[in-house]
């Protein structure tokens, strides 16, 4: 897993200009509902977006690996106007009339297309979009959606090495001003049975979570590719991986001895952990 070729290329996009190298994020996404509700969650996006710009340099672009954005092979989006995709069901109408007309931008989907040899990385000039990973976030952060935003897919038969090996290749981006995102939830359990009322996170959800946690602030981030040593415990936090991948992109894309900062570090009913990362 050696960033440096891509990494190198990706740091002399003609696209983009220099900049002081931004900052990446983990954001724990949770329900779609947090795009609109005036929960802490939400209140945290848009007090995290108006720091771009003040305490933090403002990106030229943002480049999103969701959760919902599954695919074989990867891909990256490469089109002028991405449309807004409602993926969800069964959820007030409020929320499907939701739009984020933030542009894409094609030529800097191509240069970074060309830069990363390995895995190959197509471009999607029409397919996909702005998935609810992508736009439930980045609503409250950067409202006027006056950034090229692109999204990276996830090859969702891919072993977990190789999602942190592509992230790795991804840091020379921020050199030239892209904020990258991770988008899922460390912990993520649709499927464990709900009670209703202010009830306590389940003990494997705690548990799943405190160690992603203490391998965050030890720096061991290349020890997050063997979440699933912890058996049980990893097969309940995750009982499919697809939330858990994108922190693996935006581990790979810091160094471990940059500065973290964890936020959110609190549930979204008994198994979705809302815990996000800002490095650098």
């Amino acid at each position: 897993m050696t960033p440096q070729p891509a990494a190198a290329a990706l740091n002399q996009l003609t696209t983009l200009n220099k900049s002081p190298r931004m900052p990446v994020l983990f954001l724990g996404h949770g329900s779609p509902m947090n795009a609109i509700q005036d929960n802490e969650w939400r209140r945290s996006w848009e007090k995290l977006g108006a720091d771009f710009g003040t305490k933090l340099p403002r990106p030229q672009l943002v480049l999103c690996v969701s959760a919902h954005f599954l695919t074989n092979g990867w891909w990256l989006t490469a089109m002028d106007r991405p449309k807004t995709i409602h993926d969800f069901g069964g959820f007030p109408q409020a929320l499907f009339d939701q739009q984020y007309a933030a542009p894409g931008a094609p030529a800097v989907a191509r240069e970074i297309s060309q830069g990363i040899t390995s895995p190959k990385i197509g471009l999607d000039t029409g397919e996909w979009g702005f998935d609810h990973g992508a736009w439930s976030v980045l609503k409250p952060m950067f409202p006027k959606a006056d950034m090229p935003v692109l999204q990276l897919s996830i090859d969702y038969g891919r072993p977990a090495a190789e999602h942190f090996a592509l992230g790795q290749q991804l840091r020379g981006l921020r050199e030239r001003g892209v904020l990258i995102i991770g988008s899922g939830n460390v912990v993520h359990n649709l499927r464990a049975p709900r009670k209703a009322g202010p009830v306590p996170p389940y003990d494997w959800a705690t548990e799943f979570d405190a160690v992603v946690a203490g391998q965050l602030g030890k720096g061991d981030l290349k020890g997050l590719i063997d979440f699933q040593k912890l058996g049980n415990v990893a097969q309940m936090a995750h009982p499919t991986y697809d939330h858990y991948l994108p922190l693996l992109y935006a581990a790979g894309a810091v160094d471990a001895k940059e500065p973290l900062q964890m936020f959110n570090a609190n549930f979204q009913g008994q198994a979705i952990s809302m815990r996000s990362m800002v490095w650098g």
